[in-house]
């Protein structure tokens, strides 16, 4: 893979499941971004209490870092629900290319409300999230894939776009 592929959405879209499947067709590291939220962070999604862009700063710092540390490319699964969350990426690594898996607001709470016993994020921050999603669709390097789609059909047409799209 040539550069760094950020797979991004609400919560419940689909990222890691899309990210490891792109990382493992692509042959490139995954960077899950839940993995680098702050113990505070979590501990107020737990709560159902949403992040404010000062709690996102130092965690979008940290990713920053990871796209920088692997200039050949990596996947980054992260909400990056605003075009200056992108922007902060982008910074770190010109010509970074964007998967936006769209998906529903029920579609999103249902996924969510089923995988919380074993997840951080409650689904009560489901409203919060779509608040404060600005689409990327239109912004440079965006793919927006259909979220409800089988996961072997997005893998094929991110990597397909992801060959045609090159570095950046």
């Amino acid at each position: 893979m040539d550069g760094s592929v950020v797979i991004m959405g609400v919560a419940g879209c689909g990222k890691s499941s899309l990210g490891t499947a792109i990382a493992a067709a692509e042959g490139a590291a995954l960077v899950e971004g839940d993995e680098f939220h702050s113990e505070a962070s979590r501990e107020k999604m737990r709560r159902g209490i949403a992040l404010t862009d000062a709690d996102r700063d130092g965690w979008l710092c940290t990713l920053g870092d990871k796209l920088r540390d692997r200039p050949a490319g990596l996947v980054l699964t992260c909400s990056a629900l605003k075009r200056a969350y992108r922007d902060r990426l982008r910074e770190a690594a010109p010509g970074l290319r964007f998967v936006f898996l769209e998906i529903g607001r029920e579609e999103a709470r249902a996924r969510v409300a089923s995988r919380a016993p074993a997840h951080f994020f409650s689904p009560t921050l489901i409203d919060s999230q779509f608040a404060t999603l600005e689409s990327p669709v239109g912004e440079p390097g965006v793919l927006r894939v259909d979220a409800l789609d089988p996961l072997p059909k997005l893998q094929a047409e991110v990597s397909a776009w992801l060959r045609r799209s090159g570095g950046g």
